[in-house]
Protein backbone atom coordinates (compact mmCIF):
# COMPACT_ATOMS: atom_id res chain seq x y z
CA UNK A 1 0.00 0.00 0.00
CA UNK A 2 2.86 2.37 0.83
CA UNK A 3 4.43 1.77 -2.58
CA UNK A 4 1.11 2.38 -4.32
CA UNK A 5 0.57 5.57 -2.34
CA UNK A 6 4.04 6.79 -3.28
CA UNK A 7 3.34 6.04 -6.94
CA UNK A 8 0.06 7.97 -6.84
CA UNK A 9 1.80 10.93 -5.22
CA UNK A 10 4.49 10.91 -7.93
CA UNK A 11 1.86 10.84 -10.68
CA UNK A 12 -0.06 13.70 -9.09
CA UNK A 13 3.15 15.72 -8.81
CA UNK A 14 3.85 14.95 -12.47
CA UNK A 15 0.40 16.21 -13.47
CA UNK A 16 0.83 19.23 -11.24
CA UNK A 17 4.00 20.34 -13.03
CA UNK A 18 2.28 20.12 -16.41
CA UNK A 19 -0.81 21.98 -15.19
CA UNK A 20 1.31 24.74 -13.64
CA UNK A 21 3.36 25.16 -16.82
CA UNK A 22 0.43 25.20 -19.25
CA UNK A 23 -2.03 26.89 -16.90
CA UNK A 24 0.14 29.68 -15.53
CA UNK A 25 3.67 29.85 -16.99
CA UNK A 26 2.52 29.84 -20.62
CA UNK A 27 -0.01 32.52 -21.52
CA UNK A 28 0.64 32.72 -25.26
CA UNK A 29 2.67 30.98 -27.96
CA UNK A 30 5.48 33.54 -27.68
CA UNK A 31 6.16 32.41 -24.08
CA UNK A 32 7.64 29.11 -25.28
CA UNK A 33 11.40 29.07 -24.63
CA UNK A 34 12.42 26.48 -27.26
CA UNK A 35 11.65 25.71 -30.90
CA UNK A 36 10.28 22.26 -30.00
CA UNK A 37 6.66 23.41 -30.34
CA UNK A 38 6.88 24.45 -33.96
CA UNK A 39 4.88 23.13 -36.90
CA UNK A 40 6.61 20.79 -39.33
CA UNK A 41 5.26 22.58 -42.40
CA UNK A 42 2.93 25.32 -43.47
CA UNK A 43 -0.69 24.13 -43.32
CA UNK A 44 -2.45 23.64 -46.68
CA UNK A 45 -4.79 26.42 -47.87
CA UNK A 46 -8.03 24.89 -46.58
CA UNK A 47 -6.55 24.47 -43.09
CA UNK A 48 -5.07 27.98 -43.11
CA UNK A 49 -8.48 29.36 -44.01
CA UNK A 50 -10.03 27.49 -41.08
CA UNK A 51 -7.34 28.72 -38.67
CA UNK A 52 -8.07 32.32 -39.65
CA UNK A 53 -11.68 31.90 -38.50
CA UNK A 54 -10.63 30.83 -35.01
CA UNK A 55 -10.74 33.42 -32.21
CA UNK A 56 -7.44 35.24 -31.72
CA UNK A 57 -7.14 34.34 -28.02
CA UNK A 58 -7.45 30.65 -28.90
CA UNK A 59 -4.82 30.96 -31.64
CA UNK A 60 -2.53 32.83 -29.26
CA UNK A 61 -2.51 29.82 -26.90
CA UNK A 62 -1.61 27.17 -29.45
CA UNK A 63 1.38 24.99 -28.50
CA UNK A 64 1.36 22.19 -31.08
CA UNK A 65 4.40 20.70 -32.81
CA UNK A 66 2.86 19.47 -36.05
CA UNK A 67 -0.20 19.33 -38.30
CA UNK A 68 -2.89 16.91 -37.10
CA UNK A 69 -5.52 17.49 -39.80
CA UNK A 70 -5.80 14.51 -42.17
CA UNK A 71 -7.95 14.37 -45.30
CA UNK A 72 -11.56 13.15 -45.54
CA UNK A 73 -13.17 14.52 -42.38
CA UNK A 74 -16.77 15.42 -43.23
CA UNK A 75 -19.30 13.96 -40.81
CA UNK A 76 -16.74 12.35 -38.48
CA UNK A 77 -16.71 12.22 -34.70
CA UNK A 78 -13.26 13.46 -33.69
CA UNK A 79 -11.56 13.35 -30.29
CA UNK A 80 -8.67 15.70 -29.51
CA UNK A 81 -6.42 14.40 -26.71
CA UNK A 82 -4.95 17.30 -24.74
CA UNK A 83 -6.95 19.90 -26.63
CA UNK A 84 -5.59 22.87 -24.66
CA UNK A 85 -7.34 26.12 -25.54
CA UNK A 86 -9.09 24.37 -28.44
CA UNK A 87 -7.47 25.63 -31.63
CA UNK A 88 -7.38 22.27 -33.39
CA UNK A 89 -10.90 21.50 -32.16
CA UNK A 90 -12.26 24.68 -33.74
CA UNK A 91 -10.37 24.00 -36.99
CA UNK A 92 -11.70 20.43 -37.09
CA UNK A 93 -15.19 21.71 -36.30
CA UNK A 94 -15.26 23.48 -39.65
CA UNK A 95 -13.87 20.51 -41.56
CA UNK A 96 -16.20 17.83 -40.14
CA UNK A 97 -19.15 20.16 -40.76
CA UNK A 98 -22.55 20.36 -39.07
CA UNK A 99 -23.07 16.59 -39.26
CA UNK A 100 -19.78 15.93 -37.46
CA UNK A 101 -18.82 16.25 -33.82
CA UNK A 102 -15.59 17.30 -32.08
CA UNK A 103 -14.69 16.50 -28.47
CA UNK A 104 -11.72 18.06 -26.71
CA UNK A 105 -10.29 16.54 -23.52
CA UNK A 106 -7.75 18.30 -21.31
CA UNK A 107 -6.75 18.21 -17.64
CA UNK A 108 -5.78 21.89 -17.28
CA UNK A 109 -8.70 24.06 -16.21
CA UNK A 110 -7.13 27.35 -17.31
CA UNK A 111 -6.79 26.05 -20.86
CA UNK A 112 -10.34 24.73 -20.91
CA UNK A 113 -11.64 28.05 -19.61
CA UNK A 114 -10.26 29.77 -22.72
CA UNK A 115 -11.66 27.06 -25.01
CA UNK A 116 -15.14 27.18 -23.47
CA UNK A 117 -15.27 30.96 -23.31
CA UNK A 118 -15.35 31.10 -27.09
CA UNK A 119 -17.86 28.34 -27.84
CA UNK A 120 -20.62 30.80 -28.71
CA UNK A 121 -18.28 32.95 -30.81
CA UNK A 122 -17.40 29.98 -33.00
CA UNK A 123 -20.97 28.78 -33.20
CA UNK A 124 -21.91 32.17 -34.65
CA UNK A 125 -18.80 32.23 -36.87
CA UNK A 126 -19.41 28.80 -38.39
CA UNK A 127 -23.20 28.79 -38.39
CA UNK A 128 -23.39 25.63 -36.29
CA UNK A 129 -22.12 24.29 -32.98
CA UNK A 130 -20.55 20.85 -32.90
CA UNK A 131 -17.76 21.17 -30.30
CA UNK A 132 -17.70 20.17 -26.65
CA UNK A 133 -14.90 20.21 -24.09
CA UNK A 134 -14.39 17.80 -21.21
CA UNK A 135 -12.00 17.97 -18.28
CA UNK A 136 -10.18 14.68 -17.83
CA UNK A 137 -7.04 12.66 -18.22
CA UNK A 138 -6.10 11.15 -21.56
CA UNK A 139 -4.97 8.01 -19.71
CA UNK A 140 -8.56 7.42 -18.53
CA UNK A 141 -11.05 8.49 -21.18
CA UNK A 142 -13.80 6.38 -19.62
CA UNK A 143 -13.81 8.72 -16.63
CA UNK A 144 -14.28 11.60 -19.07
CA UNK A 145 -17.36 9.86 -20.51
CA UNK A 146 -15.85 8.64 -23.80
CA UNK A 147 -17.50 5.33 -24.68
CA UNK A 148 -15.84 2.37 -26.37
CA UNK A 149 -15.91 2.39 -30.19
CA UNK A 150 -17.52 5.84 -30.31
CA UNK A 151 -14.91 7.87 -32.20
CA UNK A 152 -13.91 7.85 -35.89
CA UNK A 153 -10.68 9.82 -35.52
CA UNK A 154 -8.37 10.75 -32.65
CA UNK A 155 -5.95 13.63 -32.99
CA UNK A 156 -3.34 14.91 -30.58
CA UNK A 157 -0.74 17.62 -30.99
CA UNK A 158 2.41 17.42 -28.86
CA UNK A 159 0.62 16.04 -25.79
CA UNK A 160 1.32 12.29 -25.43
CA UNK A 161 4.93 13.05 -24.44
CA UNK A 162 3.56 14.87 -21.37
CA UNK A 163 1.79 11.77 -20.05
CA UNK A 164 3.33 9.69 -17.25
CA UNK A 165 1.59 6.58 -18.62
CA UNK A 166 1.84 6.53 -22.39
CA UNK A 167 0.80 2.90 -22.67
CA UNK A 168 -2.56 3.75 -21.06
CA UNK A 169 -2.99 6.65 -23.48
CA UNK A 170 -2.60 4.35 -26.48
CA UNK A 171 -4.68 1.59 -24.92
CA UNK A 172 -7.53 4.02 -24.26
CA UNK A 173 -7.23 5.42 -27.77
CA UNK A 174 -7.60 1.93 -29.21
CA UNK A 175 -10.63 1.28 -26.98
CA UNK A 176 -12.61 4.38 -27.97
CA UNK A 177 -11.88 4.17 -31.70
CA UNK A 178 -14.39 2.50 -33.97
CA UNK A 179 -13.06 -0.31 -36.14
CA UNK A 180 -11.62 1.32 -39.25
CA UNK A 181 -10.81 4.48 -37.30
CA UNK A 182 -7.41 5.99 -36.73
CA UNK A 183 -5.29 7.99 -34.35
CA UNK A 184 -3.49 10.72 -36.32
CA UNK A 185 -1.12 12.65 -34.09
CA UNK A 186 2.07 14.67 -33.87
CA UNK A 187 4.53 14.43 -31.02
CA UNK A 188 8.15 14.83 -30.01
CA UNK A 189 10.40 11.76 -30.10
CA UNK A 190 14.02 11.15 -29.17
CA UNK A 191 16.78 9.14 -30.82
CA UNK A 192 17.60 7.48 -27.48
CA UNK A 193 15.98 7.18 -24.06
CA UNK A 194 15.96 10.52 -22.25
CA UNK A 195 17.58 10.45 -18.77
CA UNK A 196 14.85 10.18 -16.13
CA UNK A 197 16.28 12.99 -14.02
CA UNK A 198 15.32 15.48 -16.75
CA UNK A 199 11.64 14.77 -15.97
CA UNK A 200 12.10 16.76 -12.77
CA UNK A 201 12.87 19.92 -14.74
CA UNK A 202 9.46 21.62 -15.23
CA UNK A 203 10.57 23.68 -18.23
CA UNK A 204 12.20 20.71 -19.99
CA UNK A 205 9.08 18.68 -19.32
CA UNK A 206 6.64 21.40 -20.30
CA UNK A 207 8.64 22.04 -23.47
CA UNK A 208 7.84 18.46 -24.56
CA UNK A 209 11.45 17.29 -24.34
CA UNK A 210 12.09 15.26 -21.19
CA UNK A 211 8.93 13.17 -21.66
CA UNK A 212 9.64 12.38 -25.30
CA UNK A 213 9.54 8.69 -26.14
CA UNK A 214 12.50 6.98 -27.78
CA UNK A 215 11.27 6.13 -31.29
CA UNK A 216 11.61 2.37 -30.99
CA UNK A 217 9.93 2.34 -27.57
CA UNK A 218 6.97 4.13 -29.15
CA UNK A 219 6.71 1.60 -31.98
CA UNK A 220 6.77 -1.27 -29.49
CA UNK A 221 4.08 0.38 -27.35
CA UNK A 222 1.87 1.05 -30.36
CA UNK A 223 2.01 -2.58 -31.45
CA UNK A 224 1.49 -3.83 -27.89
CA UNK A 225 -1.71 -1.80 -27.51
CA UNK A 226 -3.26 -3.06 -30.76
CA UNK A 227 -1.92 -0.70 -33.43
CA UNK A 228 -0.09 -3.42 -35.36
CA UNK A 229 1.39 -1.34 -38.18
CA UNK A 230 2.28 2.26 -37.10
CA UNK A 231 2.75 4.47 -40.14
CA UNK A 232 5.04 7.49 -40.13
CA UNK A 233 3.51 10.36 -42.09
CA UNK A 234 6.16 13.03 -41.71
CA UNK A 235 9.09 13.94 -39.48
CA UNK A 236 11.60 16.72 -39.03
CA UNK A 237 14.56 17.19 -36.72
CA UNK A 238 14.09 19.77 -33.99
CA UNK A 239 16.57 22.49 -33.13
CA UNK A 240 16.02 23.72 -29.60
CA UNK A 241 17.32 27.25 -30.05
CA UNK A 242 18.09 27.39 -26.32
CA UNK A 243 21.76 26.90 -25.27
CA UNK A 244 20.88 26.02 -21.67
CA UNK A 245 18.51 23.25 -22.73
CA UNK A 246 20.95 21.98 -25.36
CA UNK A 247 23.56 21.60 -22.61
CA UNK A 248 21.11 19.66 -20.44
CA UNK A 249 20.04 17.16 -23.12
CA UNK A 250 23.59 16.48 -24.29
CA UNK A 251 23.68 14.13 -27.26
CA UNK A 252 19.94 13.38 -27.26
CA UNK A 253 18.38 14.46 -30.57
CA UNK A 254 14.68 15.24 -30.88
CA UNK A 255 12.25 15.10 -33.79
CA UNK A 256 8.66 16.15 -34.35
CA UNK A 257 6.86 13.29 -36.07
CA UNK A 258 3.31 12.60 -37.19
CA UNK A 259 1.99 9.03 -37.10
CA UNK A 260 -1.12 7.22 -38.30
CA UNK A 261 -2.31 4.38 -36.08
CA UNK A 262 -5.17 2.42 -37.63
CA UNK A 263 -7.58 0.21 -35.69
CA UNK A 264 -8.04 -2.62 -38.15
CA UNK A 265 -8.56 -6.35 -37.90
CA UNK A 266 -6.11 -8.68 -39.57
CA UNK A 267 -3.09 -6.40 -39.93
CA UNK A 268 0.15 -8.35 -40.07
CA UNK A 269 3.52 -7.62 -38.45
CA UNK A 270 5.22 -7.38 -41.86
CA UNK A 271 4.13 -6.19 -45.28
CA UNK A 272 2.85 -9.28 -47.07
CA UNK A 273 2.16 -9.49 -50.81
CA UNK A 274 -1.22 -10.73 -52.05
CA UNK A 275 -1.02 -9.28 -55.56
CA UNK A 276 -3.25 -6.35 -54.64
CA UNK A 277 -3.27 -2.84 -56.08
CA UNK A 278 -5.31 0.36 -55.88
CA UNK A 279 -6.17 3.26 -58.14
CA UNK A 280 -6.77 6.66 -56.56
CA UNK A 281 -9.88 8.26 -58.08
CA UNK A 282 -8.74 11.84 -57.44
CA UNK A 283 -11.93 12.59 -55.56
CA UNK A 284 -10.62 14.04 -52.28
CA UNK A 285 -11.29 17.78 -52.75
CA UNK A 286 -8.12 18.79 -50.88
CA UNK A 287 -5.89 16.31 -52.75
CA UNK A 288 -7.11 16.03 -56.33
CA UNK A 289 -3.88 15.00 -58.07
CA UNK A 290 -2.02 13.03 -55.44
CA UNK A 291 -3.10 11.29 -52.23
CA UNK A 292 -0.47 10.85 -49.55
CA UNK A 293 -1.27 8.04 -47.14
CA UNK A 294 2.03 8.19 -45.28
CA UNK A 295 5.74 8.78 -45.89
CA UNK A 296 5.98 5.64 -48.05
CA UNK A 297 2.78 6.02 -50.05
CA UNK A 298 2.18 8.96 -52.35
CA UNK A 299 -0.43 7.78 -54.84
CA UNK A 300 -1.01 9.64 -58.10
CA UNK A 301 -4.59 9.81 -59.32
CA UNK A 302 -5.42 7.38 -62.10
CA UNK A 303 -2.33 5.17 -61.82
CA UNK A 304 -2.28 1.54 -60.74
CA UNK A 305 -0.36 1.35 -57.48
CA UNK A 306 0.68 -2.00 -55.98
CA UNK A 307 0.30 -2.30 -52.20
CA UNK A 308 0.89 -4.82 -49.45
CA UNK A 309 -2.00 -6.40 -47.58
CA UNK A 310 -1.81 -3.93 -44.69
CA UNK A 311 -1.92 -0.88 -46.94
CA UNK A 312 -4.81 -2.41 -48.89
CA UNK A 313 -6.75 -2.73 -45.61
CA UNK A 314 -5.92 0.86 -44.57
CA UNK A 315 -7.56 2.08 -47.77
CA UNK A 316 -10.29 -0.55 -48.24
CA UNK A 317 -11.60 -0.89 -44.67
CA UNK A 318 -11.64 2.78 -43.64
CA UNK A 319 -13.31 6.08 -44.51
CA UNK A 320 -10.87 6.37 -47.44
CA UNK A 321 -12.43 3.50 -49.41
CA UNK A 322 -14.82 5.64 -51.47
CA UNK A 323 -11.86 7.42 -53.05
CA UNK A 324 -10.12 4.29 -54.42
CA UNK A 325 -10.68 1.52 -56.89
CA UNK A 326 -9.45 -1.83 -55.59
CA UNK A 327 -7.75 -4.50 -57.69
CA UNK A 328 -6.95 -8.02 -56.50
CA UNK A 329 -6.65 -11.53 -57.92
CA UNK A 330 -9.78 -13.67 -58.17
CA UNK A 331 -8.38 -15.87 -55.42
CA UNK A 332 -6.23 -14.37 -52.65
CA UNK A 333 -2.83 -16.04 -52.85
CA UNK A 334 0.08 -15.16 -50.59
CA UNK A 335 3.14 -14.22 -52.66
CA UNK A 336 5.58 -13.74 -49.80
CA UNK A 337 7.02 -10.58 -48.34
CA UNK A 338 6.11 -7.46 -50.31
CA UNK A 339 9.10 -6.74 -52.55
CA UNK A 340 9.65 -3.18 -51.33
CA UNK A 341 8.86 -3.82 -47.68
CA UNK A 342 10.70 -1.65 -45.17
CA UNK A 343 10.58 -4.00 -42.19
CA UNK A 344 12.16 -1.53 -39.81
CA UNK A 345 9.37 0.98 -40.31
CA UNK A 346 6.58 -1.54 -40.75
CA UNK A 347 5.66 0.01 -44.10
CA UNK A 348 6.29 -0.70 -47.75
CA UNK A 349 7.39 1.22 -50.78
CA UNK A 350 4.54 0.20 -53.07
CA UNK A 351 5.51 0.18 -56.71
CA UNK A 352 3.67 -0.88 -59.82
CA UNK A 353 3.34 0.15 -63.41
CA UNK A 354 3.34 3.89 -63.00
CA UNK A 355 3.21 3.64 -59.20
CA UNK A 356 5.34 5.93 -57.08
CA UNK A 357 6.21 6.29 -53.43
CA UNK A 358 8.11 8.82 -51.46
CA UNK A 359 11.07 7.50 -49.54
CA UNK A 360 10.48 6.80 -45.90
CA UNK A 361 12.67 7.30 -42.88
CA UNK A 362 12.80 6.84 -39.16
CA UNK A 363 11.12 9.26 -36.82
CA UNK A 364 14.49 10.24 -35.45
Amino acid sequence: MAAASSHDENVQAYYGRVQEYYGHVLQRTSDITTKACSGARRPPPHVLAAIKRVHQEVNDRYYGCGLTIPHVLEGLTVLDLGCGAGRDCYVLSQLVGPQGHVIGVDMTQEQLDVACKHLEFHKQQFGFGNVEFKKGFIEDLAAAGIASESVDLIVSNCVVNLSPDKESVLREAFRVLKWGGEMYFSDVYSDRRVPKELLLDPVMHGACLSGALYCNDFLRLARKTGFTDPRLDETHRLTLGNPNMEALVGHVAFSSSTYRLWKLRGLESDCEDYGQAVVYRGTVPTARCVFRLDSHHTIEAGRVFAVCGNTYSMLHDTRLAQHFKFLEPESKVHLGLFAACDKQEGTDNGTASGGSCCSGGGCC
